[in-house]
């Protein structure tokens, strides 16, 4: 059978369709924080670092309840592709269950044990005095922040992005405002400093969710605020979801302790290092907010097909994918490097911290082109139904490969601190062969759908694919 030719003009379209709006609103999130190190730089490098090591905080529970977004997708994708909207309703119903359990624990250790949380961070008593009164607070926006997230996940997962979006504008203008106000005490309000980030965080939180179901309520989007239906759950769906969210939740928590291992190593370095490290953090999610839209857009591209059974233009969509996914962020990379000098100075860097800084942005430059490749690839993986694949290799390497490596480096060896950033990525190259030999392999499109299940077989006879653990069940969960 002749191969049908590849559209690219609807595959760029559709592309820039999803990935721009979630671009867009991840970029302008990241330039909130900006301007957040901003402000906080007029206070001195001590409150940049303290609110950057809270940032590895919250980064942690990101990792605790990303697993429950990336399995949610798996399915809002796939059904949205079969047309199955009761799928998607309690696909939603469980994923936001899940995640707002993750929120309120890690809220209740913020607020009620912050002084434990900075003494794993970081053994500077002064930079822990102030993430203290930063955590705090800063926990009542984690279940605002959550739920969300959630929401966000679910409108994109429907080609509905550009309601995250106007979400994200009001919620960054919200922040800055807000900031502006508590940090430095106008219009008769406390100076609270590094507190007063902190609570325009929560203020913007809640900003960002008025937004969304404003907008959900006046365009009259179902599944979202479908309560009596979120919970229509069988043994068997909560069983199928689990089990493809599995393999997510275990890589998302075990890769977030990883990197608070890692984070712990750079926690001990001097005032100056852990300064530069928090403003990196910020320029880092520049590149992973432009990111993170073509990431989405892969996702949803190639799991919504696989969910219509049209296994053959998935797989092709996929490949074509991840090597325009590596190309954007290399062009994102350049721009950063060209930008950086002013950016840092900005920021609040200067002498020893502005070189460690600058040597960063180096090391990341060359590694994130790699390392966004792999990303695009086990999302892509997750969207099509194969969750585990991309999360063994993570875990594996996180724990054999880059933790005994920069742990080693930095205590037993005491190599530069940049050499021992660079082992961060040591294990990407290797990991991005082994993916790339999965990727061609096309045994990762695992359709959850009655339509995608339908013509797996097909598909998989034409490629010689064999999946021995493969479920065949046609049960809808």
């Amino acid at each position: 059978m002749k191969q049908k030719k590849f559209d690219w003009g609807y595959f760029l379209k559709h592309i820039a369709i999803i990935a721009i709006p979630v671009a867009l609103q991840n970029l302008l999130t990241t330039t909130g924080s900006m301007v957040d190190t901003i402000m906080l730089a007029s206070i001195g490098e001590k409150a940049v670092g303290a609110v950057g090591l809270c940032a590895q905080f919250s980064s942690l529970m990101f990792s605790g309840y990303w697993g429950f977004i990336g399995g949610g997708m798996l399915f809002f994708a796939q059904y949205w592709g079969a047309k199955d909207h009761d799928g998607i309703t309690r696909s939603y119903g469980m994923t936001l269950l899940f995640m707002m359990t993750v929120a309120l624990v890690f809220a209740g250790l913020a607020i009620g044990v912050p002084s434990f949380i900075m003494g794993v961070y970081t053994d500077k008593p002064e930079i822990q005095a102030i993430g203290i009164s930063y955590l705090r607070i800063v926990g009542f926006a984690y279940p605002l922040q959550v739920l969300s997230m959630a929401m966000s996940a679910l409108l994109r997962s429907i080609e509905r992005v550009k309601i995250p979006l106007y979400g994200g504008i009001a919620s960054v203008i919200a922040n800055c405002f807000f900031n502006y106000l508590f940090i430095f005490g106008k219009f008769g309000l406390p100076e609270m400093g590094a507190a007063g980030a902190a609570v325009g965080t929560v203020l913007a939180g809640v900003v960002n969710l008025l937004i969304l179901i404003g907008f959900i309520l006046h365009q009259r989007i179902p599944f979202v605020l479908e309560f009596s239906k979120h919970f229509r759950w069988t043994k068997e769906s909560l069983q199928n979801y689990l089990i493809k969210c599995f393999p997510i939740i275990c890589n998302e928590v075990l890769i977030g302790v990883g990197n608070m291992m890692i984070n712990v190593v750079l926690g001990r370095q001097s005032e100056q290092a852990i300064a530069a490290v928090a403003v990196f953090r910020t320029m880092e999610g520049l590149v992973i907010a432009f990111f993170s839209g073509f990431s989405n857009a892969a996702s949803i591209l190639v799991g919504k097909e696989v969910g219509a059974g049209n296994h053959e233009l998935a797989f092709e969509r996929a490949k074509r994918l991840v090597y325009l996914c590596s190309a954007i962020i290399s062009i994102a990379c350049l721009t950063l490097l060209l930008v950086h000098n002013p950016l840092l100075h900005m920021l609040g860097l200067s002498g020893k911290s502005y070189e460690t800084g600058t040597g960063m942005l180096i090391i990341y430059s060359i590694a994130a082109i790699i390392r966004m490749g792999n990303w695009a690839q086990n999302d892509t993986y997750r969207s099509a139904g194969d969750a585990a694949f991309g999360s063994i290799m993570e875990i594996t390497f996180m724990y054999l490969m880059v933790l005994p490596f920069v742990y080693l480096s930095n205590f037993y060896f005491h190599a530069p601190f940049l050499l021992v950033f660079a082992f961060c990525y040591i294990d990407e190259p290797i990991r991005y062969i082994i993916m790339q030999c999965h990727l061609y392999s096309g045994k990762w499109i695992r359709p959850v759908s009655d339509a995608g299940l339908a013509t797996i077989y097909e598909f998989r006879k034409q490629h010689h694919i064999e999946v021995k653990s493969q479920n065949q069940s046609h049960n809808k969960s």
